[in-house]
């Protein structure tokens, strides 16, 4: 930090910027979008923790009744028998859900303010309230 003659803050991020304006250490703000523009939103999505096969890959559950009386909740069989005689690689079973990178497409820019550096947009964005975002121009038009 001081190299680039600026303080620590919240976050450090680095972007590639094709006009030669930025020089190391400036803050990019919001002024550099329009209302209208179409923009894509990255950030973390909200930790979920350790979720069964129901929540985190909507499985349908088991049976109530018809003899079935532990086993409302279990995702059932997980592969064949000896052959192949092992689960495969990506099965989708019990596991860490959320807290992970992702990014929300093609939103639009409703407004600008300049003044207290914010930029409104329409749509849900990732993560928790008060976390960090990334917001670039969008990469595919929305079709």
């Amino acid at each position: 930090f001081a190299k680039a003659n600026v303080a620590a803050g919240r976050t450090v991020m680095e972007f590639r910027l094709e006009e030669g304006d930025y020089q190391a250490g400036d803050q990019i703000k919001a002024e550099i979008f329009a209302a209208g523009q179409l923009v894509d939103v990255t950030g973390q999505s909200k930790g979920k923790g350790f979720q069964g096969t129901i929540k985190r890959w909507n499985f349908r559950g088991q049976d109530n009744t018809h003899g079935n009386s532990v086993s409302h909740r279990v995702p059932g069989s997980i592969g064949q028998c000896q052959t192949p005689g092992r689960v495969f690689k990506g099965k989708k079973m019990s596991g860490h859900m959320g807290a992970e990178r992702v990014t929300v497409q093609s939103l639009e820019v409703v407004r600008v303010d300049a003044e207290r550096n914010l930029l409104l947009v329409k749509g849900a964005v990732p993560g928790a309230t008060g976390g960090n975002l990334v917001v670039r121009p969008a990469a595919k038009a929305r079709g």
